[in-house]
């Protein structure tokens, strides 16, 4: 029964090292310890508990750790400069749309809480994919 293990181990870890992502990396550690535990029973249902127990605490243990080193490498860019800088309004923002507005001398796509007319200056409060979340400078 190893062998099915082995192979399924071979299987995950060719995901795991094609994907940009961690995917199955869990698995693969709890393919590896069903392996083992193949030494100590036949019963193909503890040796499959075996596998999903340890993925389960595998990915409990590991996800926080990945969580705080991908945060960790985060790089602020160029686009980052306009939060806090003061825009107008080009084209009207409705209060369920979205509008436009020129800041630092580029047009973009922006979005508030409330409806904001043409004229109006604003000051952006962060980016949301690739348009701005404004809020009316009083």
């Amino acid at each position: 029964m190893s062998i099915y293990w082995f192979f399924l181990f071979l299987i995950l870890l060719f995901i795991e090292l094609i994907t940009v992502n961690l995917v199955s990396i869990w698995f693969v550690i709890g393919a590896v310890f069903a392996m083992l535990s193949t030494t100590f029973t036949d019963n193909i249902i503890l040796q499959f508990l075996v596998f999903v127990i340890v993925s389960i605490i595998s990915l409990l243990i590991t996800k926080p750790l990945v969580k705080k080193f991908k945060l960790a490498k985060l790089e602020p860019t160029n686009l980052d400069r306009v939060i806090g800088k003061i825009g107008e309004v080009t084209k009207r923002i409705p209060e369920f749309g979205y509008g436009e507005v020129k800041v630092l001398g580029a047009v973009w796509t922006a979005d508030s809480t409330g409806e904001i007319e043409v004229g109006t200056k604003v000051k952006v409060q962060k980016i949301d994919g690739v348009k701005l979340i404004v809020k009316e400078e009083n």
